[in-house]
This record gives structure tokens, C-alpha cells and sequence, in this order.
């Protein structure tokens, strides 16, 4: 039998099959590149902003998970910070599984944001340290700083000695870096309060009025 092509049963079929002009197409290209152009930059900024605060919880989810390891496994766990290189640091994990600095385990590296986004080897000018009195003094990290957790709870340094510490993190507002100019973006310090007796960690965030912890 031949083949017999099927007619459409829809009157004037083909005045509906149309395609998409060269003027739409412009016009819908250019709205979109205007789009672009407008929230890009809001995006940037949005993203900068809270680089400081996703370097502070970064950091102290590693140190609890140093923590819940020293506990879980009975051994030491080592915190490393290093900022040794200023275009790339990183916060270890390592598991002091033996006598010597050889018998050291890497566990996790996670890297940090370039020096030049987020600093934690100054302090902001006119952050001062959280109160109320007693809390941990500041330590900076321009080199290597270290904590270990120990099995009973506590965090010590080399000397076995308990570590208390706040850390700041905080955004430049020069490009590249001037010691000179410690004037950070307004409401984007952060800081971390370690307290070596029980590990407790606690969260700040420095307003116009001054830190508040957040819980």
C-alpha cells in the first residue's frame, strides 16, 4: 500500500509554526546582558562579605571535629593553622598517633582564604578583645599556630600548658596588603574564643557597639 502523507486536521496549521525572529532574539540578549551587568557586582559583594565568617566557621568546625576525635579515639589531635603562604593557607587536622613528629597522621587539610581577603595575622583597628573580663586574649596567625585536643577534653599547647585564644578574621580594605591600613569593612570582623579547660568554643561578631556572641 503507499505510503500517503497524513494531513493535519488543524485549519491553517502552518500559520502556527513560527520560529523566534532576530529582534526577539536581540532584544531578549540585551535584557539579559543588562541583567548581568546590574547583579554581578551586588553578587560580589554579597560573596566578599561573609568570607570573613565562612573562614570563622570553618574554622571552628574543624576544631570541634578535632575534638570529637581526641575523645572518640583517646589520642591527641592536633589543630594546625598555617598561614605561612599568604596566597593559600590551610587548617589541618593531625593525629598525634606516636612519640615523634614522624609518627604524625594527616587527617584532613582543608584550605583558607588568601591573606588579602581574609586576614587573621593583625588585629582590626578598634576591635579590642570580647569581654566580659577573663575571656581568652588575641592570637595571630601570620606563620604556623597549633592547638591540641586531648583525650580528656582539654586543648594544650607544645608545653601541655592549656591554650586560651581569641582569633579574628576580617576583610582588608587595601589591595594588595598594607600593614598600615587595619581598617576593616564594617560589620564583617568575626572572632573565635577558644577555651582551653573544657574546649568550648565560642562565636563573636564585632558591631558598632562592640562584640556580641552569637550563640
Amino acid at each position: 500500500m503507499p505510503f500517503r502523507k497524513r494531513r493535519s486536521t488543524i485549519p491553517n496549521a502552518h500559520r502556527y509554526q513560527k520560529g523566534v525572529s532576530l529582534v526577539e532574539l536581540v532584544v531578549t540578549l540585551t535584557i539579559v546582558s543588562i541583567l548581568s551587568a546590574i547583579s554581578i557586582p551586588y553578587i560580589y559583594r554579597f560573596t566578599q562579605k561573609y568570607k570573613s565568617e565562612g573562614q570563622a566557621i570553618k574554622v571552628m568546625d574543624l576544631m570541634r571535629e578535632a575534638g570529637q576525635l581526641a575523645l572518640t579515639r583517646r589520642r591527641v589531635m592536633r589543630v594546625e593553622l598555617d598561614q605561612t603562604d599568604s596566597r593559600q593557607g590551610a587548617i589541618r587536622i593531625i593525629d598525634e598517633n606516636g612519640p615523634g613528629a614522624a609518627d604524625d597522621a594527616l587527617l584532613k587539610s582543608i584550605p583558607l582564604e588568601p591573606m588579602n581577603e581574609v586576614r587573621m595575622d593583625v588585629a582590626p583597628a578598634g576591635a579590642g578583645v570580647p569581654t566580659p573580663p577573663a575571656y581568652a586574649g588575641a592570637v595571630f596567625v601570620g606563620g604556623v599556630w597549633s592547638a591540641r585536643f586531648d583525650s580528656d577534653g582539654t586543648v594544650v599547647n607544645a608545653a601541655d600548658l592549656p591554650i586560651n585564644a581569641t582569633l579574628y578574621f576580617w576583610p582588608p580594605k587595601t589591595e594588595p596588603l598594607n600593614l598600615a591600613d587595619r581598617a576593616p569593612r564594617e560589620g564583617e570582623v568575626r572572632g573565635v574564643t577558644l577555651f582551653g579547660g573544657t574546649g568550648a568554643l565560642r562565636y563573636w561578631r564585632l558591631t558598632n557597639t562592640g562584640w556580641v556572641a552569637w550563640e
